[in-house]
């Protein structure tokens, strides 16, 4: 039986981290704080954000939330984001999405100032993900699986790693980072042959393919780390992961759970984003 990865004590860890980071700022004269941008009142938009400001206030970091009505027009959503890159008391910017349909997410890419952009919106930042370039900022999910795989002394270098999904939220930014630490990555996806095969292989397999408990046991080899970034619900209503936790836990090494896996770690990048932000703002710190 494998050890089960908990993302409580990977955030635990990273918490006492940050307290010291964001209280060095405070001594010198900044206040990191984050601003939520959001459009109407999604029930999956409140909770993130209810999570996101619950973990900013753990760690000492300031919140800000601007709501929009859901019939808010382009230009006035547009003008929104301008005013909090304008906002010198504003370190890091999070717009919840998906958008409403009528709004186009596009134009908000290339207007969000990118050393504000804490979870990759721009292409500026996704440009510096694929180039290797350690400034810019990564989707907070693939981080959250990185953090994981370090507090749990978890070392990618020269490992087989299989990531499923091929997502740019989880799967291509995921395999860059993993590449960038050494490790040997294959993206599989939908149209993999023998998909069940290529897991086996994996020394590492990340499920990033929002499809319930589709990693069973014959996907996973005997001793492989296995890491599940899936939020599903089972037919009775319960989350869920992409991994059948029962079935593989017995031949894994370590095994997120869900819940209480790599979504617990993804709130404390963030906070982690807006601290680097705040740093490189304030000119104490460049990354």
């Amino acid at each position: 039986m494998g050890t089960v990865m908990l993302g409580t004590e990977v955030a635990k860890a990273m918490k006492e981290r940050l307290i010291q980071r964001t209280e060095a700022l405070k001594e010198r004269g900044t206040e990191p704080k984050l601003a939520i941008l959001r459009v109407g009142a999604r029930p999956d938009d409140l909770s993130y954000e209810r999570g996101a400001k619950k973990r900013m206030e753990l760690t000492g970091i300031g919140c800000q939330v601007v709501e929009l009505p859901e019939d808010v027009s382009q230009r006035e959503l547009e003008e929104s984001l301008k005013s909090l890159n304008r906002d010198s008391s504003v370190h890091g910017i999070l717009v919840l999405r998906p958008l409403p349909r009528h709004l186009d997410e596009e134009p908000l890419t290339r207007i969000i100032d990118p050393v504000k952009d804490v979870d990759c919106m721009s292409p500026v930042n996704i440009a510096k993900i694929f180039s290797g370039d350690a400034s810019g900022y990564a989707p907070c999910t693939p981080e959250a699986v990185m953090e994981m795989l370090d507090h749990y002394g978890i070392d990618p270098k020269g490992k087989k790693v299989t990531v499923i999904g091929r997502s740019m939220v989880v799967g291509k930014p995921l395999a860059m980072l993993l590449l960038g630490r050494h490790a040997t990555v294959t993206i599989c996806h939908t149209r993999t042959a023998d998909l069940a095969a290529t897991c086996r292989d994996a020394e590492i397999l990340v499920a990033a393919a929002g499809k319930a408990k589709m990693v069973g046991a014959s996907m996973a080899g005997e001793g492989a780390v296995v890491v599940d970034v899936g939020i599903n619900m089972d037919p009775e209503g319960n989350l869920c992961g992409d991994v059948d936790f029962e079935a593989v836990e017995p031949k894994a090494s370590f095994i997120s759970p869900v819940p209480r896996g790599v979504g617990s770690v993804t709130t404390s990048v963030l906070a982690q984003h807006v601290v680097r932000a705040a740093e490189t703002l304030s000119g104490q710190k460049r990354v």
